[in-house]
């Protein structure tokens, strides 16, 4: 199993943040461009429980997965999405996006992701597997949000 935990600062409020990832689809798609398709099967009261189908595009190639809430935490000072989902019969891949406000205007996230192969030549993937791609996802959160952020300021 692969894990990468990154902490990163952004210049905008914490509800502006957490939209991005518990917001409408078009809001997820800011962060996440390849996500085409996000939609309830089941939503439970607490949110924890709840599994969402959702499809992302790779290419010209399209997967589709259930996602199920594993944690979900949504307070004035803190939030919290935990979610997991098996991609491609290979890889369990579970994602927890924590936000923590530090002042009125700006916000804490941390994000871990946790990769771990089903199969055995999976496992080669995962040798070669570096954060870039949690980096990169960082940055595009933090530039999407501070942007919305100023746009909204206007």
């Amino acid at each position: 199993m692969k894990k990468w935990t990154k902490r990163i600062d952004i210049s905008a409020p914490m509800e502006k943040v957490w939209n991005l990832f518990d917001g409408e689809l078009e809001d997820m798609q800011k962060i996440m461009p390849q996500v085409i398709d996000h939609q309830p099967i089941s939503i439970t009261d607490e949110r924890t429980g709840s599994v969402y189908l959702q499809k992302y595009k790779e290419g010209k190639r399209v997967e589709e997965y259930e996602v199920e809430t594993l944690e979900y935490v949504d307070r004035t000072d803190a939030k919290k999405l935990k979610i997991g989902f098996t991609l491609a019969g290979m890889f369990e891949v579970t994602a927890c996006y924590e936000l923590e406000k530090i002042r009125d205007g700006s916000t804490t996230l941390i994000y871990t992701v946790t990769n771990r192969p089903l199969k055995w030549f999976a496992k080669v993937f995962l040798l070669f597997a570096t954060d870039k791609v949690v980096d990169d996802f960082m940055v595009r959160v933090k530039t999407v949000a501070e942007l919305e952020n100023n746009k909204a300021a206007l």
